[in-house]
């Protein structure tokens, strides 16, 4: 959760004043993106802190709230600027210079007021949406290890060849069959080849989606970029007509690759969308989707040394790259075996981005009808 956070170096006068604890709040104070306001919020959950085996700080971009207990449950605070932030109105609190938006923070604390029922009335509030909001975190634990453990698996079959042979015992290191590979230079069981990954796969850009408007309000895709496949989730405020050619629609369970930016690849759980430029959407009648899923992440370190070579704002991999990047083909009797093993961990992994989907959809819902007071929770609960 938090591997990929840079480190920062505080000096002792503002260690302690600057050092967040569980129950702090951090909101953004800068940046923001056309659609997309500063002014989000980040509770930090005992699940958050205990992430970290160093103290936890926010950047610059950031301030934190310290809520006083005696008088708010933290995470009620919370809740409700997420509330805010729904109706769009950390709008009214933003400015932009620059390029670069920044959130009037001082104006939004002396204006803002947020209504306090008693505590207990807080309290169940806060836990009835905590208790979605933690399972939606469980599933992205599940979807990781999911993944991980799908991974571990196509690297010990297709790169240490050391899947279980006739007697269960394994392949290479226990002697069986091999070849030379002119194409790959190593040896390879025998009766496997070496392709290209475009020919195990095709790679279908998407389109340049400001050429599709939407005819109306009503009726429209959420445009899915390169932001949308890195988060896993589709919050785009760009549309498309729905009528685009078929095969530029996604939805769950497609295989998207980012080749231009940040290099990602993602299997997609959220829904319809309409493919935009830079993307990848990845089909195969030959192979299953794991097979050139795990192959395409096996690919992407090359694919990201590739991009940061080039001497563009944005880097990206062309299509030759993909004609000079081998896969290993495995015989048939192999790739169904792996395939039993296989899809049911990818059919899961698909099953809890869906679930975690529309739980955010309910959790989202819920959130505006507990806060404007049209439902209410019974004390207690929590």
């Amino acid at each position: 959760m938090t591997s990929d956070v840079p480190i920062r170096y505080l000096s002792k006068d503002s260690l302690a004043r600057r050092t967040l604890l569980p129950n702090d709040i951090i909101i953004e104070t800068a940046g923001g993106a056309p659609g997309r306001p500063t002014g989000r919020t980040v509770l930090v959950t005992d699940r958050l802190y205990k992430a970290s085996d160093l103290p936890l700080t926010c950047a610059s971009f950031c301030r934190f709230l310290r809520i006083n207990h005696s008088i708010a449950e933290p995470a009620y605070v919370f809740w409700y600027l997420q509330y805010l932030y729904a109706k769009g109105e950390m709008w009214t609190h933003q400015v932009q210079h620059t390029g670069v938006a920044r959130f009037q923070y001082i104006r939004f604390a002396n204006s803002i007021e947020i209504p306090l029922p008693p505590v207990p009335v807080q309290r169940a509030i806060a836990h009835f949406l905590g208790a979605i909001d933690e399972k939606i975190a469980l599933n992205h634990l599940t979807s990781k290890t999911l993944e991980e453990m799908g991974n571990a698996i196509f690297k010990h079959w297709l790169i240490d060849l050391e899947f279980p042979n006739e007697e269960g015992k394994p392949y290479r290191s226990s002697g069986g069959e091999m070849r030379f590979s002119e194409e790959l230079s190593r040896e390879i069981p025998a009766g496997w080849e070496a392709k290209p990954i475009d020919e195990i796969a095709n790679f279908l850009n998407g389109l340049a989606l400001q050429n599709y408007p939407p005819e109306n309000d009503t009726d429209f895709l959420p445009v899915i970029k390169i932001r949308e496949l890195r988060h896993g989730v589709s919050r785009s405020s760009d549309r498309a007509r729905p009528n685009i050619p078929n095969e530029y629609i996604v939805d769950n369970g497609d295989v998207l690759f980012s080749w231009s930016g940040s290099l990602e690849a993602a299997i997609w759980a959220s829904g319809k969308g309409a493919l935009n430029q830079h993307l990848f959407k990845v089909t195969s009648t030959a192979f299953p989707k794991w097979f050139y899923y795990y192959w395409i992440l096996h690919h992407l370190p090359e694919y990201r040394r590739i991009a940061e070579g080039k001497a563009t704002t944005m880097g990206h991999i062309q299509r030759h790259h993909l004609k000079s990047s081998l896969v290993l083909v495995p015989d048939d009797a192999t790739l169904q075996r792996m395939d039993k093993m296989q899809a049911p961990i990818i059919d899961k992994l698909i099953q809890t981005g869906v679930e975690s989907r529309g739980l955010s959809r309910i959790r989202d819902m819920l959130l505006l009808k507990l806060m404007s007071g049209k439902i209410r929770v019974p004390v207690g609960v929590g």
